[in-house]
C-alpha cells in the first residue's frame, strides 16, 4: 500500500506540472525559435542522434549525472584527499552539460507543439537542470577559492535539483514517449491482411490504409506498389500527408526523409527506419504483411 501511495504521489507531481498553463506562452516562443534556428539538415541530424540510431540526449545525460553525482559522493565519503577528484568531476559535468541541454532542447521543441503536457513538463525539466548547473558552477568556484564546505553544500543542493530534473526527464521519455521509436509496439501483421481495394489506389497518389491496428502508407508507381509504416518513427506524424519525390517521402512535421524502397532513413531527425511491408494484389485487394 505504501508503494502504491508513493507512486500516486510522484505521478501526481507530474500531472500537476502538466497542468500549469502559465508555462505555455514562454514555452511556445522558445520552441518556435529552436525549430526556426535548427532546421532539417546535418546539424539537426547530429543533435537528434540520427547517426547514433537513437536519441543522443540520454547518452549525454549519463555523463553529466554520473560526474556530478560522483563528485557529491566524494564530498560525503572521500575526505579531503578527494577534493581534487571532486573538482575535476564537477568540471567534466559542467562541460558536458552544454551539449546535453542543446540536444534535449531540440528533442523537446519537436514535441511540444502537439502535446501541452510535454511543453510544460519540458520547461520545468530544463529549469531544474539549469538550476543544477548554476549550483555546480558556483560549487566549483567556491572550491577553487578555498571554501570547501561551501562548495560541498552547493553541490548537495545541485544534486537535489539534478534529481528532480532527472525524474522529469524520465517522465517525458517513459510516460510520454519522447525520444522513443513511435512504431516499436506496432510492427504490423505477420500474415497477409487486406489494406485497400486495388481500385482505390491510383498511380502516384500516396494513401494511408488502416490494417488491423496500424496505418500503412501505400504508393503505386507503375507496376509496383510500395508499402511502409505510415506513422513516422520520429514523432508519429502521418507520412501519407508528406511530400514524395524520387522514391523518398518527407515528413511534413519535422522533415525526416525515408526511402519507400526499404524504409531507411535518408535524413533525420528520425533515428529509426520505417517498418517495411511486403505487398501484393489478390482478388481485387491490396494486401500487406510485415517484411521479414
Amino acid at each position: 500500500m505504501k508503494t502504491a501511495s508513493a507512486n500516486q504521489a510522484i505521478n501526481g507531481f507530474g500531472r500537476q506540472i502538466a497542468g500549469i498553463r502559465a508555462l505555455d506562452a514562454p514555452a511556445k516562443r522558445i520552441g518556435r525559435t529552436v525549430r526556426e534556428r535548427v532546421g532539417a539538415g546535418t546539424v539537426k541530424d547530429v543533435l537528434s542522434g540520427t547517426w547514433l540510431g537513437h536519441s543522443l540526449h540520454p547518452v549525454l545525460t549519463d555523463v553529466v549525472i554520473g560526474s556530478w553525482t560522483s563528485a557529491t559522493l566524494l564530498d560525503l565519503f572521500g575526505g579531503r584527499d578527494s577534493d581534487g577528484g571532486a573538482e575535476r568531476l564537477i568540471a567534466v559535468g559542467i562541460a558536458a552539460s552544454v551539449p546535453t541541454m542543446v540536444t534535449g532542447l531540440t528533442d523537446w521543441a519537436d514535441s511540444e507543439v502537439a502535446d501541452d503536457s510535454v511543453r510544460r513538463i519540458g520547461v520545468v525539466h530544463a529549469t531544474a537542470n539549469s538550476l543544477a548547473l548554476a549550483l555546480y558552477v558556483n560549487s566549483l568556484i567556491a572550491r577553487r577559492s578555498g571554501r570547501r564546505g561551501r562548495g560541498a553544500l552547493l553541490a548537495a543542493a545541485g544534486a537535489g535539483a539534478l534529481t528532480a530534473g532527472g525524474w522529469l526527464g524520465g517522465h517525458l521519455a517513459y510516460a510520454h514517449g519522447i525520444g522513443v521509436d513511435q512504431n516499436v509496439f506496432d510492427a504490423g501483421p505477420e500474415e497477409w491482411a487486406r489494406a485497400l481495394p486495388s481500385e482505390d489506389l491510383p498511380s502516384d497518389k500516396p494513401k494511408a490504409a488502416d490494417v488491423d491496428t496500424i496505418s500503412v502508407l501505400l504508393l503505386r508507381r507503375g507496376p509496383r506498389i510500395f508499402a511502409i509504416h505510415d506513422r513516422c518513427s520520429h514523432r508519429g506524424c502521418s507520412l501519407a500527408s508528406g511530400h514524395i519525390d524520387n522514391g523518398v517521402v518527407t515528413c511534413r512535421c519535422h522533415g525526416s526523409r525515408f526511402a519507400l524502397e526499404d524504409g531507411k532513413i535518408m535524413r533525420g531527425p528520425a533515428t529509426v527506419a520505417q517498418p517495411l511491408f511486403d505487398v501484393r494484389e489478390r482478388e481485387g485487394w491490396i494486401e500487406v504483411r510485415r517484411a521479414n
